[in-house]
């Protein structure tokens, strides 16, 4: 919450009050009836308390019929939820990039990805593709409404990604948005001024870095939530350790195509 909105409730006193209403504001019916999709897994769901998915798709504008692109959908835990949430009349493409073919083989046992990691979450979901192609070579068969990746930014900057060039992958996002488009970033924070130091040991990424890379493209920022923020987290850990493990200092920054 910004300090121009704690300010607006009147007194300092009231700042507790005035981030409570903000974040009990409930959700609109259409994400609401996404979260309680039958088609989510068990394990989707023993994760909502530390995600936030409803809030997340209430930050990042994601409303029905609506094109929306998971890039780096992993298992798709939000790929599920935006299906339901853009309904019928949108359409949802979850973009799993070439570049972590030999990793996913070899984490998952399989020798398709596409069919074998992704395809079987997704078949009760019409308004579902599946797109794999080099990160670089990043495209969609239309023009989105909004591009989200969650947790996923930081990697592309490994070796085990390539690394990949930031500046086509941002480039090539914002080519396949739509004027006023929206590209949403959910990532794990570094220690402020670290830049990418810290992708590949501790799996997180300063914001600022991430700010400066997607602005280069041609983006605005427009916004932040601070909702999966976690102040206790030192950014010392690696992002897997026991101690911060599903509860890490997390960013979500919202990039926005000029409308011209």
């Amino acid at each position: 919450m910004r300090i121009s909105t704690w300010m607006s409730c009147g007194a300092l006193a009231l700042v507790a009050v005035c981030a409570s209403a903000a974040t009990t504001k409930p959700l609109p019916s259409y994400v609401v009836t996404a979260l309680g999709d039958p088609g989510r897994t068990d394990a989707d769901r023993a994760q909502d308390q530390d995600r936030k998915p409803g809030e997340m798709v209430v930050f990042a504008g994601i409303k029905p019929g609506m094109k929306v692109v998971d890039l780096i959908p992993g298992q798709g835990y939000f790929t599920r939820i935006f299906a339901k949430v853009v309904g019928d009349k949108g359409f949802v493409y979850a973009f799993f990039p070439s570049n972590l073919d030999d990793f996913i083989k070899k984490r998952f046992s399989v020798t398709e990805v596409t069919t074998d990691v992704l395809g079987k979450p997704y078949k009760p979901y019409s308004n579902v593709a599946v797109l794999h192609a080099p990160i670089e070579k990043f495209v969609a068969p239309e023009l989105v409404d909004v591009v989200w990746t969650s947790r996923n930014y930081h990697d592309m900057h490994d070796s085990f990604f390539g690394p990949a060039d930031l500046s086509k992958v941002n480039k090539a996002i914002f080519d396949a948005l739509k004027p006023g488009g929206v590209f949403v970033v959910l990532d794990h924070a570094a220690e402020p001024g670290s830049g990418l130091r810290d992708t590949e040991t501790l799996h997180r990424i300063d914001e600022g870095a991430v700010k400066k890379e997607v602005e280069a493209a041609g983006f605005k920022f427009v916004g932040e939530s601070n909702l999966l923020r976690n102040p206790a987290d030192d950014h010392k850990a690696k992002v897997f350790d026991a101690s911060v493990r599903g509860k890490t200092d997390q960013f979500i920054l919202k990039f926005r195509k000029p409308a011209h």
